[in-house]
C-alpha cells in the first residue's frame, strides 16, 4: 500500500485540535491512526516519558476534556473506558512518537501527520497574508472614500448654481456727515 493510500488526508486534518493556543492531536486519535491500543501508545510514552517535555505532550485536565466533550457533542463514552484524562501530542510529539513506536506503519503514518501539520501551517499562512492584504485594501478604499467624497463635494459647489448678493429693496438711509457746519447767530 503506498504511503498516500495509507489514511486520508482529511482524516487527519480532522483529528488536529486547538488546545491551549496549539494545534494537538489526542491519544486515542493517534492509537487509531497507528492501529494500535491507546494503553499501548501511552505505555512507550511513558517509558520514554525524557522524549516527551511539555511543549511536545500534556494531558487535559477535567476542564478542557469537559469542553471537547461538548464542544464536539461527544456522549461521555468518548473516553472508551479509559479513567485517565486524555494525552495532547504536538507535531513535536507526534514526530517523537515515530521513534518510540517502532512498527512500519507507524513512521508510514507519522510521514503523512507531518504532511498534515505543515499543510495546515500552510493553510493559517495563506489566510493570514490574505487577512494582511484585505486589510491594506480597506485601508485604501477608506482614503478613497475620502478623496472621493472631496471630489463629489468640489463638483457639487461648481454645479450649484452661484448665489448673488440681494439688493434690497428700497432706499438706504445712511448718515451723512458735513464738511462744515452752518454757525447760526
Amino acid at each position: 500500500m503506498n504511503n498516500s493510500e495509507l489514511i486520508p488526508p482529511e482524516v487527519i486534518e480532522a483529528k488536529i485540535l486547538l488546545i491551549r493556543g496549539m494545534k494537538v492531536i489526542l491519544d486515542k486519535d493517534l492509537a487509531k491512526l497507528y492501529d494500535v491500543a491507546t494503553s499501548r501508545l501511552n505505555e512507550q510514552v511513558k517509558r520514554n516519558r525524557d522524549r516527551f517535555p511539555a511543549d511536545f505532550m500534556f494531558q487535559l485536565d477535567k476542564k478542557e476534556f469537559d469542553s471537547l466533550i461538548s464542544h464536539f457533542a461527544i456522549s461521555k463514552s468518548y473516553k472508551g473506558g479509559t479513567r485517565k484524562l486524555p494525552y495532547a501530542f504536538t507535531e513535536q510529539g507526534v514526530a517523537m512518537l515515530s521513534s518510540v513506536l517502532k512498527s512500519k506503519r507507524a513512521v508510514q503514518v507519522n510521514i503523512q501527520i507531518m504532511r498534515a501539520f505543515v499543510k495546515l501551517r500552510e493553510i493559517i499562512s495563506t489566510h493570514k497574508k490574505l487577512a494582511q492584504k484585505l486589510k491594506e485594501l480597506e485601508l485604501k478604499i477608506e482614503s478613497h472614500d475620502e478623496n472621493i467624497t472631496a471630489i463629489f463635494d468640489a463638483i457639487n459647489q461648481l454645479l450649484a448654481p452661484e448665489e448673488k448678493p440681494k439688493r434690497k429693496i428700497g432706499f438706504d438711509v445712511k448718515e451723512k456727515t458735513y464738511p462744515y457746519k452752518a454757525r447760526r447767530k
